[in-house]
């Protein structure tokens, strides 16, 4: 499942050295950060109004614009996707309440 996170993050990276007037994640990396978050904004209330509508074609569609965004900022902050992944793994099987108690005691 995650090679095309892989592939993708290969290409995010990569446009770190683009020219902005050559790529639209060339771009984002240009105007700093302030914009990538405010894309990420704008597709996380685009993923809420999807859901709310019940259309689930255009849910996917959406979810994939937050989590395309959400990998841009990512690269931006060199955090590599495997950290996301890792952090998923290690909560996977935990009890969410319990998770959730672990990080606030932390």
């Amino acid at each position: 499942m995650s090679d095309i996170l892989q592939q993708l993050s290969k290409v995010l990276e990569e446009r770190k050295n683009a020219d902005p007037d050559s790529s639209y994640v060339a771009r984002l990396y240009d105007k700093g950060l302030d914009a990538i978050l405010k894309k990420i904004g704008e597709e996380a209330t685009e993923t809420v109004m999807a859901a709310k509508d019940g259309d689930a074609r255009h849910l996917v569609y959406e979810v994939a614009d937050l989590w395309f965004h959400c990998m841009v900022l990512l690269a931006q902050q060199g955090i590599a996707t495997d950290e996301v992944l890792n952090e998923l793994d290690r909560r996977f099987g935990l009890s969410g309440l319990e998770e959730k108690a672990a990080r606030s005691e932390s």
